[in-house]
């Protein structure tokens, strides 16, 4: 699409879509106005194809309104990609501390309509529920992210830090443009802070509605995929021989379904489990304070490898997730490959994971190698400041819910803020039920009550972060 025309869409979508500066007796209520911000951003779809372009410019002239001047926000996107905008915007302190980056994406993965119960790109309330493509991922903290920043503004809050947002694209699958990534390598001056906060990898967690935990995230997997490949010169079904490649290349899957890899406990997972036993009764109990200590009981380890959830926190994992080879039915294969999909544990390396690809598959036939480089994430401290001020907003909101350190097995935008430097937390308090997941699936869904305190957390957390030593 020609940027003159994206620009004259995204005009024409405007002023429709954003309503006429905001009075201030709307915007003392800020449960409605979140709402009312919630419902603009779900009404604009910014899946893949779509971009994120649309979005930032309803934000921008929501800044606008709110006082912040045009030297305030900048509105970027690469030039190959102009409907992959991002928006940068700064709350100026007194500069007596260093600032503090929040980061949120707002492309969305594809919705069906015909799948849905209700309109994915109408925000629709019902039975206390608030139904809408992005309202769990992660719209709903972008909109929580933007009004508190904006109340912030009216209120006429100076921090002592900088408090700087990026409302960025395409972090869901399918992204050839990252936000965070282009903007680290391309606009560092913009972002640079001394922490990052993610509300899209933090963690609320119910069960029928009752908070149980808070997760802060401080640590990821690395994400990155190799290919298994083995090759002969075919010929006909009829005559067949030992070199088969989909004999070569299944053996090694097959080998690859019976490993596991070894023992890995970084400060994230120990702290996790003993926070997370606290939840937990019996041998279970017993077996995570055991995996949180020094030295970690064999059998605990065991029982707890049977676990998916579990099993995850302790290692890094490879899996294979496609397999090709033939031509034909009546051809003996020429080619075979198998996609092996690794999430690896901070502090270890494509070299160490290809080592052990290449001595799993224990044959000279079936070559390795490599689909998708590492985004290397090291592992963030855990901060003390900063648990202390998520524990003391808990203690006013939820008390007697732990609140616990957490390594996340997918990936998210702090991968790229990690690897450039900057120590990131995922921190969010919109709770969703444990049974009851709906990120990227169908009826994707935020409770009222759930989506009314996550406006008030964000907007408390924000206020206390710019005056935190």
């Amino acid at each position: 699409m020609k940027m003159t025309s994206l620009l004259a869409g995204t005009a024409a979508l405007l002023c429709c879509a954003v309503p006429p500066a905001f009075a201030e007796t709307v915007a003392t209520d800020w449960h409605t106005f979140g709402r009312d911000v919630l419902k603009q951003l779900i009404e604009i779809n910014s899946e893949h194809s779509n971009g994120s372009t649309v979005a930032t410019h309803a934000i921008a002239d929501r800044l606008t309104q709110a006082g912040f001047s045009k030297d305030d926000f900048k509105l970027l996107a690469p030039a190959d990609h102009p409907i992959k905008g991002n928006l940068v915007v700064r709350l100026k302190g007194t500069g007596k501390l260093k600032p503090v980056l929040y980061i949120g994406h707002l492309d969305v993965v594809e919705a069906a309509k015909e799948d849905w119960t209700t309109d994915p790109y109408k925000l629709t309330e019902k039975d206390g529920w608030l139904y809408g493509r992005g309202t769990i991922d992660m719209k709903g903290q972008d909109a929580a992210t933007l009004t508190a920043l904006i109340r912030l503004k009216k209120e006429g809050y100076v921090p002592d830090r900088d408090i700087i947002v990026a409302f960025t694209a395409d972090e869901e699958a399918g992204g050839d443009a990252n936000g965070v990534d282009w903007l680290m390598k391309n606009h560092r001056d913009l972002m640079d802070a001394e922490f990052v906060i993610n509300p899209d990898s933090g963690d609320a967690a119910s069960d029928h509605g009752k908070p149980v935990f808070l997760g802060v995230q401080t640590a990821e997997k690395q994400y990155m995929t190799f290919a298994w490949e083995a090759n002969d010169k075919g010929g006909h079904s009829s005559q067949p021989t030992p070199a088969n490649p989909i004999y070569h290349v299944a053996a090694a899957v097959d080998r690859l379904s019976q490993f596991r890899f070894p023992l890995h406990m970084t400060e994230t997972s120990r702290k996790y489990f003993a926070a997370r036993a606290k939840l937990e009764s019996g041998q279970r109990r017993a077996d995570m304070l055991s995996v949180a200590g020094a030295m970690p009981d064999p059998a605990a380890v065991e029982r707890l490898s049977q676990s998916v959830d579990t099993n995850i926190m302790m290692r890094s994992t490879c899996v294979a997730t496609q397999f090709n080879g033939g031509r034909s039915e009546s051809a003996l294969p020429e080619q075979a490959r198998a996609i092996i999909q690794c999430r690896i544990l901070p502090g270890e390396t494509q070299a160490d994971v290809e080592k052990t690809l290449t001595g799993i598959a224990a044959d000279p036939a079936v070559r390795l190698s490599l689909v998708y480089p590492p985004d290397v994430s090291p592992e963030s401290p855990i901060d003390a400041r900063i648990f202390g001020e998520v524990e003391r907003l808990r203690d006013e909101m939820w008390p007697g819910i732990p609140v616990m350190p957490e390594l996340s097995a997918g990936a998210s935008d702090s991968a790229f803020t990690r690897a450039a430097g900057l120590p990131s937390y995922g921190i969010d308090a919109t709770f969703q039920d444990i049974d009851d997941q709906r990120a990227h699936g169908r009826d994707e869904r935020v409770g009222v009550k759930a989506f009314d305190q996550e406006l008030d957390f964000s907007y408390r957390l924000m206020k206390d972060l710019g005056k935190m030593k």
